[in-house]
């Protein structure tokens, strides 16, 4: 039987919109065989594994002017720009409680991804507890290059998922997964340049040169990726979600009207292609009859 999956990409802050677009689907009852989110799309898609309806938007709108979640002081004193021991220690057992049973509960895999540093290659991981390793792959996933520590996994270290494998499509697909719907954090028009801060990355990551090759080459691939996407929904293999423009919000935005703006065109474009979806569910769920 083909399984439907869902694919998050990531883009820090602009992962507010998959939160809107999430949110919806959960309110819906839309569920899904399998998920897998990049960057932001696991931190906050893991609340669609664990079934929680705006827990993402509500600690980011009450903890954003908390320097522990997200600063340049939490960066000076810590390492990390969001707070590791209060973002995945404090923050999810503590202050909103990640419901970590019905993660174990819910029979959606959910997979995250994340960047050996040293080979510059893709890790995969299934959540299944969310606790312990699994919340190691969730803040290596999102652990931006600069402004975060390589996180260790065992006798490895991560960081960013975005730099390895951005939309994780073609993964998924290889994973068992050939009818998916899409979230992505940019408009259709949005093409990727070469980034423009190389000499400071060389500099600050040196000790892994092949993590720098592929933030060098990372344009060309997520380019490749989201045409790729395109090409598979023009197959009928993907129902693809995307804003209607630039969401112009950054990376470590800490207005909450900012992050509720962003938040609410996920829901609103959600909203608007509910009836699509629910067509493209529907037609691979008879092709497998």
């Amino acid at each position: 039987m083909n399984k439907i999956g869902i694919v998050l990409e990531g883009g820090a802050m602009r992962g507010m919109f998959t939160a809107g677009v999430l949110d919806v689907l959960m309110e819906n009852k839309i569920t899904f065989d399998g998920a897998i989110g990049v960057s932001a799309g696991a931190v906050f898609g893991c609340n669609l594994k664990s079934g929680q309806i705006g827990r993402a938007i509500r600690y980011n709108l009450h903890f954003s002017g908390d320097w522990r979640y997200c600063s340049m002081k939490s960066l000076l004193k810590t390492g990390d720009i969001f707070g590791k021991d209060f973002c995945y220690r404090e923050l999810p057992f503590a202050l909103d409680i990640f419901d970590t049973d019905a993660i174990r509960k819910n029979p959606m895999e959910f997979y995250v991804v994340a960047t050996d540093v040293e080979t510059g290659k893709g890790g995969y991981r299934r959540i299944t507890t969310g606790e312990g390793a699994d919340m190691l792959w969730l803040r290596a996933s999102a652990s931006m290059p600069l402004v975060s520590r390589p996180v260790r996994i065992r006798d490895r270290y991560f960081l960013d998922g975005g730099i390895a494998d951005p939309i994780p499509l073609r993964s998924f697909e290889m994973l068992g997964y050939p009818k998916n719907v899409v979230v992505l954090t940019q408009p259709d028009t949005y093409r990727k340049q070469k980034v423009k801060n190389l000499p400071v990355i060389k500099a600050a990551l040196r000790r892994y040169p092949a993590f720098i090759e592929r933030i060098e080459d990372r344009h060309l691939r997520y380019n490749a990726q989201t045409e790729y996407v395109r090409r598979r929904e023009a197959e009928g293999a993907v129902f693809a979600i995307r804003p209607d423009y630039p969401l112009g919000i950054g990376s470590t935005e800490r207005d909450p009207r900012e992050l509720l703006r962003v938040y609410l065109h996920g829901r609103e474009v959600m909203r608007r292609e509910l009836p699509g979806l629910l067509s493209f569910i529907i037609e691979s769920k008879a092709e497998n009859a």
